[in-house]
């Protein structure tokens, strides 16, 4: 028994000494919405000649690479996420539509002999059909001609270079190098053209990109018949500017993609933006955490300044995880980690509590003794309850996506930080501080030698507060019926994720009137235009899918508006994936309810799981609910929100629930509604003084977190208050209620 504080505190002192080194030697990687850029994730799609299976999705990353690396973006990230998607990174660019134009064409170069022009558009379809190998295109002009089919492709060329022509008239122009068989087959496709007179539209070769005649230049009398232009070069002129001939080059150098892809979503966050989210997190996190600490010290006294120190070095060891993992931190990962917190104090907290009821009721106790109690019987359910929330986590990772998928690998770091800070690292300290000889001679300085003023108020009242549990579940009724009725009465302002769409935000140097900008942008042919302001100069406009040249026109209408007009946020769902995540995000609700309730039926039984899921569900309606009626979008940050207050609500009602089994287990006489009741009373402080602590951190998000963070944290602090008192107004008294009518039932029997 002696060697146990030692080992501990060798293992405490291992964990934390690894992780400062682990926090000096290796960076955290930022997500692009803290550090600025572009995501774009492509879809690809199948064709009648090829799957897009893994195999051609894997093909097509390393044809992207290629293109990305020819932009020239320092740092770029591309990665294959399922089977056929890509999700491509671009730190620090602002523009997208260059580098969306740049990976979404497929470019399929082709290289084909013009047989002549089809002069009548109705006789087309009768004349393909008895030639099956003819094409017939537009060329430059407009002008259809008539097409053999492909001679010569993109794999038939080394290299293209875009340049300019200082002596031919000044156009810029791209130079394309053929290899190997493609030599001798551009000289016979030049060869048989230049059989055909001057000016006749068959001495013409087409070259074609992605089903488009971008260039068809007749061959030059220098070219003779059947022997044609030598040397494997040519030239494609057309209208080009610098970008298109440099883009152009890109794109033939990059190859062709083995399957078309299609763009199903585009963000892009500017620098500023996820600056300004760095600081106010940072500022948050260190306020709320100097409250909390202030709190927990001046209710717990020595022990809560054991608790502080534990709290810093959790810190310290998510930090660390974070970066030894090489996860990626972002927007709502950030915020995970400032909320974690908060929720690192409730292991404390449930052991300091247990600790005190040991003092109190023991003889010749010592705060060491008890303390040593408390760690022993607080362990179910601080396991049960981090279990519960990592169940959340693990959620949010496998069935979300994006910045919300980064907010569970956080919170799920953080859950399993927390528990080795409590259950390591504070009884470490504990085991030394609490032996000195002043604490012995003055055991109340410890904080575990008195009651607490909320222990102490409830000894001396004695409340029954399950003495009615009908009135609870009634009041609580109504709460949901009020909130349920936002739902029906205002509707759900659905996110961008979850609607498709283009969602633009803008900082703006002016104000801007809703209703002008409104006008202003159905003039310029968006009447489907949602504009809405927060602050002076913070705009944000939501309309149907754009293309990026429209989006640009969005931005030209705005800054002429406003004077100036930086565009801070633009996120484009497509359709498809919108309905997906509007699937996901059901499904997700759904799958967590449903765990949660497997698992507490398994570690309690089936009365109390049920009533906990009944709570959880109560808890989900009012929330969403209260945002219905405030107007606040449902996104996929909220759905983080969302799923992290079931993680933590259930956490208040396995801390009950697990005293309930304690005190069945050691009076079965007793009627189940007063040992419902006593155990409420008795974690009643643990949940006050739990709850203060997140308050702290979540309202510190609310005031200092800035737009961005804002409606996160305010969800978290709804919920935060919802699910403390669903978990005793409502989810045990409806324990109470069914294990009456069980009891009632088995009478009629």
């Amino acid at each position: 028994m002696t060697r146990s504080p030692h080992i501990r505190g060798l293992i405490a002192l291992a964990v934390v000494a690894l992780s400062l080194y682990v926090a000096i030697t290796m960076p955290v990687h930022l997500g692009l919405d803290l550090r600025g850029g572009t995501q774009i994730v492509l879809e690809t799609r199948s064709t009648a000649a090829v799957d897009a299976d893994g195999e051609a999705t894997d093909r097509t990353v390393e044809v992207l690479r290629g293109r990305i690396d020819a932009l020239g973006v320092a740092e770029p990230t591309i990665a294959r996420s399922g089977s056929d998607r890509i999700v491509v990174e671009l730190p620090g660019l602002q523009d997208p539509r260059k580098a969306a134009d740049v990976l979404g064409r497929t470019a399929q170069l082709t290289f084909h002999q013009v047989l002549g022009t089809a002069t009548d558009d109705h006789d087309v379809p009768e004349r393909l059909s008895k030639r099956p190998r003819e094409q017939v295109m537009a060329d430059e002009s407009g002008r259809l001609l008539r097409l053999q089919a492909a001679s010569l492709t993109g794999r038939d060329v080394e290299r293209a270079a875009a340049g300019f022509d200082q002596q031919g008239g000044g156009g810029w122009h791209v130079t394309v190098d053929f290899k190997g068989s493609g030599q001798k087959g551009w000289a016979g496709l030049t060869g048989a053209a230049a059989c055909h007179g001057d000016g006749d539209p068959a001495r013409r070769v087409a070259i074609v990109l992605d089903d488009k005649i971008i260039s068809s230049p007749q061959v030059a009398t220098s070219g003779a018949c059947r022997s044609g232009i030598t040397g494997g070069s040519t030239q494609i002129t057309g209208t080009f500017d610098d970008t298109e001939a440099k883009e152009l080059a890109l794109l033939i150098n990059g190859g062709a993609l083995p399957v078309p892809v299609e763009t199903v979503e585009q963000r892009t966050v500017g620098p500023t933006l996820g600056a300004q989210a760095i600081t106010a997190s940072a500022w948050a996190a260190v306020i709320g955490t100097a409250l909390t600490s202030l709190f927990i010290i001046a209710v717990y006294r020595i022990v809560g300044v054991l608790a502080t120190v534990a709290l810093a070095c959790y810190g310290l060891i998510s930090y660390a995880a974070l970066a030894g993992l090489g996860a990626t931190l972002t927007l709502p990962g950030l915020a995970g980690f400032v909320l974690a917190i908060g929720m690192a104090v409730d292991a404390n907290v449930l052991v300091f509590e247990r600790a005190r009821e040991e003092y109190a009721s023991r003889h010749r106790a010592t705060p060491r003794s008890s303390l040593t109690a408390g760690f022993r019987r607080a362990f179910s359910a601080i396991a049960d309850s981090n279990i519960t929330t990592l169940i959340a986590a693990g959620l949010l990772f496998f069935l979300a996506s994006g910045p919300v998928r980064g907010f569970g690998v956080t919170l799920g770091i953080g859950v399993l930080a927390s528990m080795v800070s409590a259950l390591v690292i504070t009884r470490a300290l504990a085991d030394y501080a609490l032996t000195h000889p002043g604490l012995r001679r003055s055991p109340h300085l410890s904080g575990l030698a008195h009651t607490g003023a909320v222990r102490a108020r409830l000894t001396r009242t004695k409340p029954n507060l399950m003495r009615h549990p009908r009135r609870w579940l009634a009041a609580s009724g109504a709460v949901v019926v009020l909130a349920a009725s936002g739902i029906v009465v205002r509707g759900l302002d659905f996110g961008v994720e979850f609607t498709g769409g283009r969602l633009i935000e803008y900082s703006t140097a002016a104000p801007v009137d809703p209703d002008r900008a409104r006008t202003a942008l159905a003039d310029a042919g968006f009447p489907r235009a949602v504009v809405q302001t927060s602050g002076e100069d913070q705009l944000a406009v939501r309309t149907p899918p754009l293309t990026n040249t429209q989006a640009a026109a969005i931005t030209d209408t705005v800054t002429d508006l406003a004077g100036r007009a930086d565009k801070v946020r633009d996120e484009s769902i497509g359709p498809s994936l919108g309905k997906e995540l509007r699937h996901g995000a059901l499904v997700a609700l759904l799958v967590a309810l449903g765990a949660q309730l497997i698992y507490l039926a398994a570690r309690f039984r089936w009365l109390l799981g049920t009533s906990a899921i009944a709570a959880l569900a109560h808890d989900v309606v009012i929330l969403i609910g209260i945002f219905a009626w405030l107007g606040k979008p449902v996104d996929g940050v909220f759905l983080a929100a969302l799923l992290t207050v079931i993680g933590y609500s259930v956490n208040d009602s396995v801390v009950v629930f697990d005293r309930i089994r304690e005190l069945g287990r050691r009076d079965r006489e007793t009627p189940f509604a007063r040992i419902a009741n006593q155990a409420l009373v008795q974690t009643l402080p643990r949940t006050v003084n739990t709850g203060m602590g997140a308050a702290f951190i979540l309202t510190a998000l609310v005031v200092l977190g800035g737009d961005t963070l804002t409606d996160f944290a305010l969800a978290l602090l709804i919920g935060l208050v919802v699910g403390t008192c669903s978990s005793m107004f409502t989810a045990t008294p409806l324990a109470v209620e069914m294990h009456h009518r069980t009891q009632l039932a088995r009478v009629l029997a």
